[in-house]
């Protein structure tokens, strides 16, 4: 088993979230993982990215190769697009359809989306929409990880289990909202799959 991920997004979108709940997830099913440091503006509106790597052996090291990576999973349309030659050819593609713009010249929604469509593999939901009617706009990074949880090779009980360890110090109405979030996310994605 083998799962080369590319966290992408801005800076407060909740890529460190994802990568937690991903991490911890992991180990509680006893893979390896190895993550590279979070790279970009880690302040809000900088453009973030990280590596994630999970394997049932042994990893070397923490950074995937350009055109290697099973997946990619972005909270923001625009970012998802700037790491592709990371995505392996069998890659699944994860993203938001909402812009968050950051950048005075941020290029037309429709062509940013239209690029996306021009994937084979590719999930492209309002994860923003999803997190609001679960309860919680910032919930939108956990609906976008439950998009991608069908493709990565972790049971889903471990996430939602990851989920209720992360948030369970902040209440369980916050555990509630991320447990619907990552369950509405993985609802569209087995949906999208399924077409």
């Amino acid at each position: 088993m083998k799962n080369d991920i590319i966290l992408a997004g801005v800076g407060g979108q909740g890529i460190l979230s994802i990568a937690a709940i991903i991490g911890y997830a992991a180990v509680q099913s006893g893979l390896y993982l190895k993550q590279a440091e979070v790279h970009g503006m880690s302040q809000r509106g900088g453009d973030v990215q990280s590596h994630l790597r999970l394997s049932s052996n042994d990893i070397a090291s923490d950074l995937i190769p350009e055109g290697k990576a099973d997946m990619i999973i972005s909270v923001e349309p625009m970012e998802s697009l700037r790491y592709l030659p990371f995505l392996g050819p069998e890659g699944w593609l994860i993203t938001n359809t909402e812009p968050f713009v950051n950048i005075p010249d941020y290029p037309d929604k429709e062509d940013v989306l239209q690029e996306i469509r021009k994937l084979p593999r590719h999930v492209a939901l309002n994860a923003d929409t999803i997190a609001d009617d679960v309860g919680s706009k910032k919930a939108a990074n956990v609906v976008i990880l439950g998009a991608a949880s069908p493709f990565i090779d972790i049971p889903f009980e471990k996430l939602e289990d990851a989920v209720r360890f992360l948030f369970g110090k902040k209440g369980e109405d916050l555990v509630d909202i991320n447990l619907k979030a990552l369950r509405a996310g993985r609802d569209v994605a087995k949906k999208d799959a399924q077409k």
